[in-house]
Parts: structure tokens; C-alpha cells; sequence
């Protein structure tokens, strides 16, 4: 059970803080396919998220507005993945869970 408890901790903190320890575990995590996938999820996610955000930044006006509402739901997003996660659940995002397994096929055929 606590062998368990470990793997999920660990998925669960591929998306602590977003796509830095996403990139962490990527580098790192030799064994675990599923902390893998999660870390490339959580990299692709809060990357994108983060570009977004500065761009709509850059917008006057209405940018700072939809910049805020992109990191809420990001932040709102943030809370799934660890919370499911954590308990278990192999949550696997819509467009970004199939391109995550995409780019980790393609990193395991050059390594």
C-alpha cells in the first residue's frame, strides 16, 4: 500500500509547480511510465498556459483581463490534476493527455 501511496505522491507532484517540475521528473524519472506521461502532461499544460498568459498580457485592455482568466482556470486546473492524481486517478487531458503520449513516444525512439 505504501508502495502505492509513493507513485501517486509522485505523479501527483509533476504538476507542484507546473511545468518546472514537469521538465524535473521528465529529466529524472528513469522507471515510472505513468510519472512520466504526467510530467509531460503537466509541461505541456502549464507551458502553454504560461506563453498564453504572457501573451495576452501584451494586449491592452481587454490582455490584462483575459491573461487573469486564463491563470484562473489554469490555477482551477492545477488543483484537478494534483487532487486527482494523488488519489489515484490516471487523468489524462482531452488534446493534451494524446499529445503528451505523442512527444513521449518520440523521446523513448531517440534515447
Amino acid at each position: 500500500m505504501a508502495e502505492n501511496e509513493n507513485k501517486n505522491t509522485k505523479v501527483a507532484l509533476t504538476y507542484l509547480l507546473g511545468f518546472l517540475t514537469g521538465i524535473y521528473f521528465l529529466l529524472t524519472e528513469k522507471k515510472s511510465e505513468l510519472v512520466r506521461f504526467h510530467a509531460m502532461q503537466s509541461t505541456i499544460t502549464f507551458g502553454g498556459l504560461f506563453v498564453i498568459s504572457v501573451v495576452l498580457g501584451w494586449i491592452p485592455f481587454l490582455g490584462f483581463f483575459l491573461a487573469n482568466l486564463v491563470s484562473l482556470a489554469g490555477f482551477v486546473l492545477w488543483l484537478l490534476l494534483i487532487w486527482k492524481t494523488y488519489k489515484g486517478e490516471d487523468y489524462r487531458l482531452p488534446y493534451v493527455g494524446k499529445l503528451a503520449e505523442k512527444q513521449l513516444l518520440k523521446l523513448k525512439s531517440k534515447g
